[in-house]
């Protein structure tokens, strides 16, 4: 089973994740199918998240499952963790 789930890279004190598709079975530290995006703690507000939508919304047509966090990231982007389904934005 594929999953979309936070990779930790950085350094000590200075967290960097990157957003990937992974094997379930793989450590979390492992090998990537597909990054999919960053997410920097640290920085500010509105420089956060970088996400490519047209590529999770292709891992989740296929049956991806999102962790929480990565739903919680997916949410506030505009775009639904669950497959098939698009956020109205207003």
């Amino acid at each position: 089973m594929v999953v979309l789930r936070l990779k930790r890279l950085g350094r000590r004190h200075r967290p960097f994740y990157r957003v990937c598709a992974m094997d379930r079975r793989v450590a979390a530290n492992g090998k990537a199918i597909e990054e999919l995006g960053w997410f920097d703690p640290l920085a500010p507000e509105e420089q956060q998240v970088s996400l490519k939508v047209d590529r999770i919304d292709y891992w989740l047509s296929k049956g991806a499952q999102p962790s929480r966090t990565v739903a919680s990231m997916l949410r506030k982007a505009g775009c639904d963790p669950v497959p098939g389904k698009k956020l109205e934005t207003a």
